[in-house]
């Protein structure tokens, strides 16, 4: 068959950078980043994330194509913030929620354990 391995959707070859960041040059504060090995789920969840940042004015992501294993990120920031900082915050609160809801999800496990 034609298909590329499986591997190939995960693991970032090497020489390549797992983001990379480009400004915009026509729209003020305004850059996409290209996040290699990744699709719809974290775009989304990020372009979520971005959203509730009062700063941000755009965050969309696309993926350029089916075999490209990849998403462009854009975001478009208010003079306050820069795409970079937004950026950066989404990803830390990302974290931080993700670890406490593995903080939960682990004492919900372990209070059921229990009483089984």
């Amino acid at each position: 068959m034609n298909a590329p391995d499986r591997y190939e959707r995960f693991v970032v070859p090497e020489g390549t950078k797992k983001v990379s960041y480009e400004r915009d040059t026509k729209i003020i504060n305004a850059a996409s980043f290209t996040i290699e090995r990744e699709d719809h789920t974290v775009g989304n969840i990020l372009r979520m994330q971005l959203h509730r940042d009062p700063n941000v004015l755009f965050a969309g992501y696309k993926l350029p194509h089916p075999l490209q294993y990849k998403i462009i990120v854009r975001i478009h920031t208010a003079s306050q913030s820069s795409p970079m900082q937004a950026y950066n915050q989404a990803i830390n609160d990302l974290d931080k929620e993700l670890d406490h809801l593995k903080t939960v999800f682990e004492e919900e496990v372990l209070k059921h354990s229990r009483d089984y």
